[in-house]
């Protein structure tokens, strides 16, 4: 058994187990991988201590400092988190099931999809929640880029370096995004930005040719000839491998106590932006898990008095 089960292996994750290895839990950090939310960023510049670095980078230097120390990682997602006699039992994809004592939920989110007629046709032929992993392959061609927020501004400023055209749909009447970056997006040529737009629908053959958008304030639909299409409206909690154990607030959210990241089950804990944690940001996902593990080594240290 272990003292200590982490899910999650971004900021929240990573901090979690840095201070778990540290206090001598017997730790073990469960992960597909070390991407996540960050390694999808171009441009990280709001984390102290790096003026500007790219995600990847970024999570790369955060997975090298945590395998500096004493902790056992499983790159493999969770199927289902139960409540046992002794604390709870973790199963695995690969049917592979582990026990602990303590719980730390740092799933972070998944891309939100669009759900709209020709998304899922489209996926890998056109359609990319990765800008950083595809934006590549776009080299050339007219792209179009969903949501007006600080991923779809970011995306389409890393999308000049290859498109020739680059257009931005907003559903709402403003933007979203950060105003450093839209001065940015404002300077380059490249970018058209169309408020109002609501996407309808997904057009091609074999390959994404273009879609169909509702313009809001004119009531008429519009088509744009593109090759590609980036979607950047936001994400959802990784949560489907938990249910009963925890409480959820409207966004589906894990619903903790702020002070020490405790669920409503004793033992159980959520760190990062899985949890109603009010800023979704790197620092404050990576000052979130090190409070869970904290509390979860109190809880740990509690069970053998």
């Amino acid at each position: 058994m272990y003292d200590l089960i982490i899910i999650g292996g971004g900021p929240a994750g990573i901090a979690a187990g840095i201070y778990g290895a540290r206090k001598k839990l017997k730790t073990l950090l469960l992960s597909k991988d070390f991407f996540g939310q960050v390694g999808k960023s171009f441009l990280v510049e709001n984390y102290p201590g790096f003026r500007k670095i790219s995600g990847q980078d970024l999570m790369r230097k955060f997975r090298d400092h945590l395998k500096r120390f004493e902790i056992e990682i499983k790159e493999k997602g969770v199927r289902e988190v139960q409540k046992s006699k002794d604390g709870f039992i973790v199963d695995i994809e690969n049917k592979e099931s582990f026990t602990a004592k303590a719980v730390i939920i740092a799933s972070g989110r998944d891309p939100r999809p669009l759900e709209i007629p020709g998304e899922k046709t489209f996926i890998g032929k056109g359609i990319s929640y990765c800008p950083t992993c595809d934006l590549p392959f776009f080299e050339k061609k007219d792209i179009a880029i969903i949501g007006g927020g600080n991923s779809g501004f970011e995306t389409a400023i890393e999308a000049v370096k290859y498109c020739p055209k680059i257009y931005i749909l907003e559903a709402g009447e403003k933007l979203l995004a950060d105003e450093i970056l839209q001065e940015r997006v404002r300077k380059a040529k490249k970018i058209e930005i169309i408020l109002n737009a609501k996407v309808k629908k997904i057009l091609g053959q074999n390959w994404l040719e273009g879609l169909i958008y509702q313009d809001l304030k004119e009531k008429k639909d519009k088509e744009l000839k593109i090759k590609g299409v980036f979607i950047q409206i936001g994400y959802v909690p990784t949560t489907s491998f938990v249910k009963d154990l925890v409480d959820f607030n409207e966004r589906d959210e894990i619903i903790i106590e702020p002070k020490t990241c405790q669920t409503k089950t004793p033992g159980l804990f959520a760190a990062g932006d899985v949890t109603n944690v009010k800023y979704k940001q790197i620092v404050i996902a990576a000052g979130e898990g090190t409070k869970a593990a904290l509390s979860a080594y109190e809880y740990v240290q509690k069970l053998a008095d």
